[in-house]
């Protein structure tokens, strides 16, 4: 007893020691040429919780008192932060040899997307295998995946068992986050991936999923029951995407097959060498993980945004009737019709503004790195971290920029330039195709900017417009609760999302 009782002691002094050393630390050695550091009591923890429970509220906050550079402490890590325009411009375009990914993403992300892809192989490679992909991403394949994804639509509405009546609620999270799965599935795997997605490939993905927890940016190797699965799954994956190459090596394509597996089945390295079938496997489990997350959670959001403003369903289902794409003798939604839909084009813009799935980028700092104008020098070894969508919460880039608010980009004088992926002014080629060095300061980001902009852009609008439109001419819908507040945001994941529950009531047409 008496040695516990001194083994006790002994911890308490050790932790009160260690609490006072941290005070002292931040208020008797503070260094001009570093960022201030935010104010903690607890070393190691530091504003783990804080950050983690409301990234932009944390932002917010730390602004208000240390300005646009600040440091905190994230378990154990020492985290710069650099906000705004400026700070997305230092870091998203700055040179890999002072940045580096791979770090920071690879443990949570390698066990999970596999061997040789991704932050698992050097950057130079990493942005081939980007190119490989964005080369699949052709205006003739962007074509062939509308119909598609009509489909996925109609077939979801029309056989799932949340709708077999003509009205009721559902959870609008799972519904938009499975047709966003199947679409993904058809479009970018092709007609094999998505017939297996009813049995097999689903649970697989779901164990898959389950491999982003937090936990598993500091310890993905822990021996856990959800990290057991991630690896099963992810070797059963591969083993399946492995058999369907291979089965396809051994036929013809037919011509109604448009999927981005037969483009990468045919690409090569720069130099010409070829992809192994284990690499393009595991480029086809990173491409559906990234690209359902993303779609999944901004058609959430949108869902509920407009049951909140069931007026403006109205207005959609108006805009469509324009082009005769609803009612008798309508025609099918084509990837013509999508630019010229300026209200749906709006609410998912809108949306993304406020509800972009990834908060916080952030990079290893290999080397001491000046901020410009300043006289901070960031030290090697901190975690430089981008908050890529912050600009476009501030007021002077949009006004009352805390409400949803899509008319705004109807009248573009009343908004700042956004900087598109097609602007090459001043552009610089990563090795995936020029990017303007402008779009890093843009305020809307929601694709991020520099070495490591989604190649995805494109096809993510295409979705997002197409499985829009196809609810809003299959379904009408409003808030279960009329009183209710649109759901806050949930940022326990790598991606965030709303928080449960996210119910609508629905009605068929």
């Amino acid at each position: 007893m008496a040695l516990l009782t001194h083994l006790l002691s002994a911890a308490a002094t050790f932790i009160f020691t260690a609490i006072i050393w941290n005070l002292l630390k931040q208020f008797l050695f503070k260094d001009r040429h570093k960022p201030p550091v935010v104010f903690h009591w607890l070393p190691l923890i530091g504003s783990t919780v804080s950050y983690g429970q409301d990234p932009y509220g944390f932002f917010f906050s730390c602004r208000e008192k240390y300005g646009d550079i600040f440091t905190f402490v994230l378990l154990g890590m020492k985290v710069t932060v650099y906000l705004g325009p400026q700070g997305n411009n230092f870091i998203l375009n700055g040179k890999h040899k002072d940045l580096n990914a791979e770090e920071v993403y690879g443990p949570l992300t390698v066990p999970v997307f596999g061997k040789g892809v991704v932050y698992d192989v050097d950057n130079a490679k990493f942005m081939d295998q980007k190119r490989v992909v964005k080369e699949g991403f052709t205006t003739a394949n962007l074509k062939a995946y509308v119909p598609q994804f009509v489909n996925e639509v109609e077939k979801y509405v029309g056989g799932n068992a949340a709708f077999q009546t003509e009205s009721g609620i559902c959870d609008v999270s799972t519904v938009i986050a499975e047709i966003a799965l199947y679409c993904a599935a058809g479009s970018l795997q092709g007609k094999e991936v998505r017939e297996s997605f009813d049995g097999t490939f689903a649970t697989l993905f779901r164990h898959l999923d389950d491999g982003f927890a937090p936990i598993n940016f500091m310890l993905p190797g822990l021996p856990l029951p959800v990290n057991r699965r991630r690896d099963h799954a992810q070797l059963e994956m591969q083993k399946l995407y492995m058999g369907i190459i291979s089965d396809r090596r051994k036929r013809k394509r037919a011509e109604d097959e448009h999927d981005l597996l037969w483009s990468l089945m045919d690409a090569t390295y720069k130099d010409g060498s070829p992809i192994g079938d284990d690499i393009l496997a595991n480029l086809l489990i990173s491409l559906l993980m990234g690209g359902q997350h993303n779609t999944a959670a901004t058609g959430t959001w949108i869902m509920l945004h407009l049951a909140h403003k069931p007026h403006l369903i109205q207005e959609l289902y108006q805009e469509l009737q324009s082009h005769n794409l609803v009612g008798q003798n309508s025609t099918n939604i084509t990837y013509e019709h999508i630019s010229n839909l300026p209200l749906h084009n709006a609410i998912i813009k809108e949306t993304l503004r406020l509800h972009a799935p990834i908060h916080s980028v952030m990079r290893k700092v290999k080397s001491p790195m000046p901020v410009p104008n300043t006289e901070i020098i960031v030290p090697a070894g901190h975690i430089l971290l981008a908050a890529p969508c912050f600009p476009s919460r501030l007021e002077e880039n949009f006004p009352n920029a805390n409400d949803w608010n899509p008319r705004r980009w109807l009248t573009p004088q009343a908004i700042k330039p956004e900087t598109s992926e097609s602007d090459t002014s001043d552009a610089v080629d990563y090795g995936f195709g020029a990017v303007s060095s402008k779009a890093a300061l843009s305020p809307y980001l929601p694709f991020g900017a520099g070495r490591h902009r989604c190649t995805g852009e494109q096809y993510a609008y295409v979705q997002l417009t197409t499985i829009l439109a196809t609810m809003v001419r299959l379904l009408d819908w409003e808030q279960v609760d009329p009183k209710a507040d649109v759901p806050k945001t949930d940022y326990s994941s790598m991606f965030s999302r709303p928080m449960h529950p996210a119910t609508i009531r629905w009605r068929k047409r």
